[in-house]
């Protein structure tokens, strides 16, 4: 392929995990990267890449490994663990569970060898697993170590009693302060690793969400998942015209930048480098204890690249 001259000074890696037709994400796109597999002018380049344009990109694809879930030594932020469940503040970038295309060095590896003991599940690659966070969004879930917790707790999310509040930036600014979007949302037909707003084979989708602050390109917003389909935050807000910030496979980061004021192009490309994925954080999470039966609520502060984005921000309103 031969990269376009309008995506001069943008990463390598970025630029081709906005591809959707590669059906790459970022993560398998560096680990090509790393092991010379991706050939930019039949070199190989480092990840951090800056494009030209009008260079030629050779891409070799290995056969897929099979997914392993085998207990690895990855660090792990465990804010809370008892004898029944344990609550896990995930960086960004680490893969929930393994999966073709990522096979190990997940978070099922790591609770693996950091817990005395997770649930089995009937697939073998996702024991403990109640609920699921993206690659690329950090923050808070909660794992269960028995069967008795994992069926208590996954009820509690099928009876909505579980609150999960996300902090993130959205591209431009919401209309209203404070909204709902209720909108189902299914697999996109288009692009199958993709999911979209569709009333065909879909399931009901309801994201809350209130405005924290504005700024002069983009919005701060607190957003209280109600229901939780795959990617929902992030295909509601795309939905709505305004992405989830660096999200490069919602719109939210070379479509963004290509649709805005070529005035503002300048300040909203040093936005995007400050942040190489969807500025999106599950900060907050609230559930009943399936044994004790008491409340318990967990917040996580942002990661150090959204604080950094904000900071920025904030010295730009000065």
């Amino acid at each position: 392929m031969i990269v376009p001259t309008e995506v001069a000074s943008e990463r390598l890696d970025r630029y081709l995990s906005a591809l959707t037709e590669l059906e790459l994400s970022r993560s398998q796109i560096q680990r090509l990267i790393d092991d010379g597999l991706i050939l930019v002018d039949d070199k190989v380049v480092p990840k951090n890449y800056r494009l030209r344009g009008g260079e030629s990109i050779v891409i070799t694809i290995p056969p897929p490994e099979a997914p392993d879930a085998s207990p690895e030594n990855i660090p792990l932020n465990i804010i809370y663990e008892d004898d029944f469940l344990a609550v896990i503040d995930k960086p960004a970038g680490l893969v929930v569970h393994p999966a073709p295309g990522n096979p190990r060095h997940t978070l099922v590896n790591a609770l693996l060898y950091h817990l005395k003991q997770v649930v089995p599940d009937e697939t073998g690659l996702r024991p403990g697993i109640i609920h699921r966070l993206d690659k690329d969004t950090s923050g808070l879930l909660v794992v269960a170590k028995d069967e008795i917790t994992a069926r208590n707790l996954r009820q509690q999310l099928a009876d909505r009693q579980v609150t999960k509040i996300y902090r993130a930036v959205i591209c431009g600014h919401m209309p209203e302060r404070d909204g709902e979007i209720d909108l189902p949302v299914g697999r996109s037909l288009k692009d199958r690793t993709k999911m979209t707003v569709t009333h065909l084979h879909s399931r009901e989708a309801i994201t809350r969400y209130t405005v924290v602050k504005s700024y002069r390109l983009v919005d701060l917003v607190d957003v209280h998942l109600v229901t939780g389909r795959t990617h929902q935050i992030r295909v509601h807000f795309a939905h709505r015209n305004h992405p989830v910030f660096g999200d490069p496979e919602y719109g939210g980061r070379l479509t963004w930048l290509k649709g805005i004021d070529p005035a503002r192009r300048i300040e909203a490309r040093k936005l995007l480098d400050l942040i190489d994925r969807q500025a999106l954080h599950a900060a907050a999470l609230t559930f009943i204890h399936p044994t004790s039966g008491k409340e318990m609520t967990f917040t996580s502060d942002l990661p150090a690249d959204m604080q950094r984005l904000l900071d920025y921000l904030d010295s730009r309103e000065k």
